[in-house]
């Protein structure tokens, strides 16, 4: 098992590509802390692991909450006797608009984007470090490598989670604590008829939220969005040893979008 012994939390774990990572680690071999802000489907995820024998507890909150973004680490590392890995996946994609710009949508992402993992981090580094090591890795985007017109505060957001994964992978890497980003392009996730819907987006006449969807994925070169177990994968290979000699990178899993 490539996460044998290994502990380690996913935030919004409930659905998506976070529910895909909680269960793909699960199966490889660690114990999962399921992090969401939706109870039930925390419980239920965590519950469809412990049911197929792995271990897993279920953290319900809001990471908005300093209190909470700290507290998840501790009850983890509690639960299960420390911890290896964390992997900040909770986001939001903020206002598409900028003209007219939606302040307090602003603040929400910029707090989901940037700040609830950067308090989560600093919860987690003494915990890494007590174990000799482990892997911070992070959801940015391939919106935190190339400018998007439909969402340039996106953009705010998820290059400034590639930054900080740079300067973290500098400031950690003598004490073997590896720190990546994985950068989706589209992906079938209930986040991207939301993000693609958003009210100030103005839907194209005619459109749906799932034919966007559709036409999104269209347009990267393989055809099609990603499937979150896709993503999934690459996380795994991202916190698992067989990536000893990889920190500071920002993987792109597009299907070929920023190629």
């Amino acid at each position: 098992m490539r996460l044998a012994d290994k502990i380690g939390i996913v935030t919004a774990a409930a659905s998506g590509m976070g529910r895909a990572g909680a269960l793909r680690f699960a199966q490889e071999g660690a114990a999962v802390g399921v992090v969401d802000l939706d109870e039930a489907g925390a419980n239920a995820v965590a519950r469809q692991i412990t049911d197929a024998g792995g271990k897993a507890i279920a953290l319900a909150g809001d990471l908005r909450q300093d209190s909470f973004a700290r507290e998840i680490v501790r009850r983890t590392a509690n639960a299960f006797g420390g911890l290896d890995f964390v992997w900040n996946h909770v986001g939001h994609p903020g206002p598409a608009a900028i003209e007219g710009i939606d302040w307090k949508d602003f603040e929400l992402a910029m707090d989901l984007n940037v700040r609830t993992v950067l308090v989560t981090t600093e919860a987690a580094i003494p915990e890494l470090r007590a174990r000799g090591g482990g892997a911070l890795l992070y959801t940015a985007s391939t919106s935190g490598l190339t400018g998007s017109q439909f969402s340039p505060v996106y953009n705010i957001a998820k290059f400034g989670v590639v930054g900080l994964v740079h300067g973290l992978a500098k400031r950690y890497a003598r004490e073997k604590i590896r720190v990546n980003a994985v950068c989706p392009g589209p992906t079938d996730t209930p986040m991207l008829r939301v993000f693609v819907a958003r009210p100030d987006s103005q839907l194209p006449p005619g459109e749906t939220p799932e034919s966007l969807v559709v036409k999104r994925g269209g347009q990267v070169p393989m055809g099609r969005p990603a499937r979150p177990e896709e993503i999934a994968n690459a996380a795994l290979f991202l916190i698992s040893d067989e990536a000893s000699y990889v920190t500071g990178v920002a993987l792109p899993v597009d299907g070929g979008a920023t190629a």
